[in-house]
């Protein structure tokens, strides 16, 4: 009899050990998928911005080109920059996790070098150089040049600049920044965090690697040096199978600690 009390026990005790396991797991796998939608929700209404503003760049353009005669290649990049703005939509309509984002901005940094290639076209300019887009705000568009600029209290580097911005930094004058939203405060996309990481990927990962990129702050802050928001994002789903794993483990040991204090030596 006191066997089956001893088992009655210890069903007990493993039951609610289990329970109280699965709880804590399940918690923590709640505040991080909120984490994740909160991050989804910054980075989609970051996206949302760039394609109304990419919208209203085509509206410009059709007021540049009207009166224009189109040749067979001015239409082919014409088009290229329409598709780019309806496909920029629906991708956008169609992000259901963060990281799906970039596929967005991706859209929005190819029909922006078609725009330029219109815009060239029209004033009877060379087709501009495919490049990384500005470094200081990517819907500035296809860089023109590498220019030296430090940040605030950050050394001199490399950087990617459209023509507006490289002629500021040159002048002495500050660079249009893209800023973001980040509690009360608004501060350059760079730093916004994990957040924004799927956001500045589209724009910039295809030239990972490249040597126009080499040194830029790009580089060393997006692609994982520094604390960079690529970092912050690896980080917080690495977080999420961390704490899983972990939290099964612990209870793992739990169980087997309690059989061995009730059934030991």
């Amino acid at each position: 009899m006191s066997q089956v009390l001893v088992l009655l026990v210890v069903a007990v005790v493993v039951g609610g050990a289990l329970l109280y396991r699965r709880k804590a797991v399940q918690q923590r796998e709640n505040e991080q998928q909120t984490e994740l939608d909160n991050q989804l929700s910054i980075s989609k209404r970051a996206a949302d911005e760039d394609v109304t503003k990419f919208g209203e760049e085509l509206q410009r353009l059709d007021i540049d080109v009207s009166g224009h005669p189109l040749d067979e290649a001015m239409q082919q990049d014409y088009q290229r920059a329409l598709d780019g703005y309806e496909n920029a939509k629906l991708s956008l309509d169609q992000v259901r996790r963060p990281e799906e984002i970039k596929h967005v901005t991706e859209i929005l940094e190819d029909g922006r070098y078609a725009i330029a290639c219109v815009k060239a076209r029209v004033a009877c300019e060379p087709l501009p150089a495919k490049r990384p887009p500005c470094f200081f705000n990517p819907a500035h568009g296809p860089s023109s040049r590498d220019v030296e600029w430090a940040p605030p209290d950050g050394a001199l580097r490399a950087v990617p600049a459209c023509p507006a911005d490289a002629d500021r930094v040159l002048a002495g004058a500050d660079p249009y920044i893209r800023t973001v939203q980040v509690g009360a405060r608004r501060v350059p996309y760079w730093q916004g965090g994990p957040a924004y990481a799927p956001w500045a990927q589209g724009y910039y990962s295809r030239w990972r690697g490249s040597d126009l990129l080499t040194g830029a702050l790009i580089g060393s802050f997006l692609f994982g040096g520094g604390g960079g928001v690529f970092t912050g994002l690896g980080e917080g789903i690495s977080g999420l199978g961390e704490g899983i794993g972990d939290g099964i483990g612990g209870m793992g040991e739990g169980i087997g600690e309690m059989f061995g204090n009730l059934f030991g030596d």
